[in-house]
């Protein structure tokens, strides 16, 4: 059997954070293969359905990393939306 060439980076609830997950890691030139259990596309597509986000073996790391930058920038948006709903 083929060692296997792909690591799991992470786990996130919501297919619209995968696709984000994975837009942000493939701009920085990281491949992204994703994998949605088969049964949240069944009859319907469950939102809150985990995804899980696989990077090569060889980009963990710097994956890793990136995931850390682009965690903190949404943190800090999220915490600049909420100031700005205090001031009104």
């Amino acid at each position: 059997m083929d060692e296997m060439k792909y690591a799991k980076l992470t786990e996130v609830i919501g297919r619209w954070k995968a696709d984000m997950v994975e837009s942000f890691l493939e701009a920085e030139g990281v491949d992204v293969v994703l994998f949605q259990d088969a049964l949240s596309h069944s009859t319907y597509i469950n939102p809150f359905a985990s995804v899980q986000v696989f990077v090569p073996k060889e980009m963990l790391q710097q994956a890793r990393e990136l995931l850390k930058d682009f965690e903190d920038v949404l943190q800090n948006e999220e915490e600049d939306e909420e100031e700005e709903d205090e001031q009104d």
